[in-house]
């Protein structure tokens, strides 16, 4: 907690310089009101709400690992605890840096999104268009983070909604003595999150000045597609159909356009992790577009999958027949073969200083997925077959699934769940996805050893609450 602070006041000064092209110089040391006394500094408080989203251990690339350590889509080759082994062998503790810097990073993002709502609101400094536009980014970001939180260290919500989940903490702290603070549910919390991105869906614009602007800063679809993932989680099948459709038409071709902005699938899946980054598919990427901003070399996605500290698992997703030799699916380019024989990710291929590989949080494919699956669920097999098609075809044209793996009731939701994993891996899903259906932690081997199945009656299911919270909160439940 005392991190959480330090970081709300460095907040203050602090600028994520990317998004608004000027790259304002950030200050060392101002008071809180002169920190919110012009435009500039407003927008560089706003800006600083991202560029805490891209720390090493956060979604800058570690976080994004750990959610795949977790599960079964990969091995690990190094048995040391500082590259994650602890989080693949499913031994990482409350005391663990990793769990403690996830929640430190987390929290800091919320109090400065809460420093902000607090600072600005009723501001005459800038328009009252932009107050609304700066305020609804604010609620995304803090949505953004307590989904990720809720979906980290809480129980999962069909396993049981009403169990103790996390602090929500909704105003701002600017120095200690604020510790203590009751758990809220887990169904509180996701109430939170989804009322926090109703207010963002009705504040934000419908894009940006520019395609990177749009790609990473929250705009109309980024908090529609994130409520999807968020209504996924919560099992409530029929808001994720609402919300997918409002991004999703009833037909093909799937494209959404608001304004300037349009969201579709790229033309080829290559081209979304090796193009622009800003393509149509893109609804909310992390950009590094200057060294200065790109992660160190253990923090980087494409050093993980590239060194490779983790590698593809044989028993994993890499043994569909996607990734087979001589398959004609697009996606099969993005695996490769190192010389000890070893299949490795390479969907971040930018694998030496500076790792300028942008970071997808939120893209189109996802959308349809998660629309896909919840279509299924709610007995439309038509759509939910159109969608998982409109996404396989894309990276194998005129592929047909087998009948038999279609089937309503039994195989569909199946091979949906397999698409989402050949579609999405490695991009931090894996782990999320088996908490949110309640499934074990699948059991794995490696050159760093062996990882035990975890049952989701298992206490360590889910990452414990960390000593950074329970050492001060003394509502923390034991």
């Amino acid at each position: 907690m005392k991190k959480i602070f330090l970081a709300a006041l460095l907040t203050l000064s602090m600028a994520a310089c990317t998004r608004d092209l000027l790259n304002p110089t950030p200050a060392t040391s101002i008071s809180e009101s002169a920190a919110y006394s012009t435009p500039s500094k407003i927008l560089a408080n706003v800006n600083s709400l991202y560029s805490q989203l891209e720390t090493g251990y956060y979604y800058g690339g570690n976080f994004i690992v750990f959610m795949e350590q977790r599960g079964d889509e990969f091995s690990q080759n190094d048995g040391n605890n500082s590259t994650g082994a602890n989080v693949w062998n499913q031994s990482i503790t409350a005391s663990g840096n990793f769990v403690n810097d996830v929640w430190t990073d987390a929290y800091a993002a919320i109090n400065s999104a809460n420093l902000l709502i607090a600072n600005i609101s009723g501001t005459t400094v800038i328009s009252d268009s932009l107050q609304t536009n700066y305020l609804a980014e604010a609620r995304f970001i803090r949505a953004f983070n307590y989904f990720t939180l809720v979906t980290t260290y809480a129980t999962p919500y069909a396993q049981d909604s009403t169990a103790a989940a996390l602090p929500l903490r909704l105003t701002p702290s600017t120095s200690s003595g604020n510790d203590n603070f009751p758990f809220s549910t887990v169904a509180q919390v996701y109430a939170q999150v989804i009322h926090d991105l109703d207010d963002a869906e009705a504040g934000l614009p419908a894009g940006y000045s520019t395609a990177l602007l749009t790609t990473s800063r929250a705009h109309q679809a980024t908090a529609i597609a994130l409520k999807t993932r968020v209504y996924l989680a919560e099992g409530n099948y029929d808001a994720v159909i609402a919300e997918a459709a409002k991004l999703v038409p009833s037909a093909p071709p799937y494209q959404y356009t608001s304004g300037t902005t349009t969201h579709r699938l790229e033309a080829n899946i290559a081209t979304v992790f090796g193009g622009s980054y800003t393509g149509p598919e893109a609804i909310f990427f992390l950009p590094f577009a200057t060294a200065a901003e790109t992660p160190g070399n253990q923090n980087a996605l494409a050093y993980n999958y590239l060194y490779p500290i983790i590698y593809l698992n044989p028993a994993g997703i890499v043994s569909d027949s996607v990734f087979a030799s001589g398959s004609t699916d697009a996606r099969s380019g993005l695996v490769i073969t190192n010389t000890t024989g070893q299949r490795l990710l390479d969907k971040f291929s930018h694998n030496s200083v500076p790792y300028n590989d942008y970071v997808p949080v939120l893209r189109y494919a996802e959308v349809l997925l998660n629309y896909a699956e919840a279509a299924a669920r709610t007995n439309d097999p038509a759509t939910a077959i159109a969608l998982l098609n409109a996404v396989r075809q894309r990276s194998s044209p005129g592929y047909t699934f087998p009948p038999a793996s279609l089937v309503p009731g039994s195989t569909l939701i199946p091979t949906i769940l397999n698409e989402r994993r050949v579609e999405l891996l490695g991009e931090g899903f894996r782990t999320p996805d088996l908490l949110r259906l309640v499934q074990p932690l699948p059991a794995k081997t490696g050159n760093a050893g062996t990882a035990p199945e975890v049952l989701p009656t298992a206490g360590n299911y889910v990452w414990p609450i960390p000593t950074s919270e329970s050492a001060y909160n003394t509502d923390t439940p034991q």
